[in-house]
């Protein structure tokens, strides 16, 4: 009979869990949970690819993510491609080409050919801004006089308030810069800043050369904007080209 009752106690020990296992299991994820989480982690990854701007960071417009194309000092009908393409509008090309001074002042029987010449331009010039991300623009620095207080100079160009315009087939697009507070502080230490003033000259005429990266467009009328983050900037003087100061914007 002790028997029976020992061998009893034996097998209901064996069919319950040991305290410690039961904890860890409920500590640990069970197969639902971790498919759970893969699938919450899938479903992240998806929508960061939707919206494009994972890598770029969440300031960057989705149409501009994985641009690495670069266009130095482009010219107006460029920049007007550059902004209908990043904002996902369609050119009004046949509009366009009716304004075309080629097709205004044609004869009438040579319409029809300069229609077709002027619409292979267009369209081409369309497709070579796919992959732009980045411009390189030279300008007038329109740099301050050293301030000794706060141990700098001031890009004037660089400035939030600065505004580059570029006009084309009755459309005009304005660049803006989106770090322009951070990128028009030039710092100097006080010692170096004598030898950068004489390099400058009396006349102040100082060019730079500027790396935008494209973060952003915004649709108006007539145009919109595009907004870019200054990469890095040269300052050189402008009658001697010499180098005046090299500046990568944190």
């Amino acid at each position: 009979m002790h028997r029976l009752i020992l061998i009893a106690a034996i097998l209901a020990a064996g069919c319950s869990d040991p305290p410690s296992s039961a904890a860890a299991s409920a500590s640990a994820p069970g197969p639902a949970q971790t498919a759970g989480s893969q699938s919450t982690a899938g479903s992240a990854q998806t929508d960061a690819s939707s919206n494009g701007a994972a890598a770029a960071g969440s300031n960057v417009h989705p149409a501009i993510h994985g641009r690495k194309g670069e266009i130095v000092n482009p010219d107006n009908n460029t920049v007007v491609f550059l902004y209908y393409d990043l904002a996902g509008l369609t050119p009004p090309l046949d509009r366009w080409i009716e304004d075309d001074n080629r097709v205004k002042f044609a004869q009438p029987i040579d319409k029809a050919g300069l229609r077709t010449s002027i619409r292979a331009e267009l369209e081409s010039a369309a497709a070579a801004v796919h992959d732009i991300g980045f411009i390189r623009l030279s300008m007038n620095a329109n740099l301050s006089d050293y301030d000794p207080s706060y141990g700098e100079f001031t890009v004037g160009a660089l400035a939030p308030s600065s505004v580059v315009s570029f006009d084309a087939f009755k459309q005009k697009i304005s660049l803006r810069f989106a770090n322009g507070r951070t990128a028009q502080i030039w710092r100097v230490p006080p010692d170096q800043a004598q030898a950068v003033r004489d390099k400058i000259g009396y006349f102040n005429n100082v060019s730079l050369d500027a790396l935008l990266r494209i973060t952003g467009v915004q649709p108006g009328p007539s145009g919109g904007t595009l907004t870019a983050e200054v990469v890095e900037y040269e300052l050189r003087e402008s009658q001697r080209g010499i180098a005046v100061g090299r500046v990568r914007v944190e």
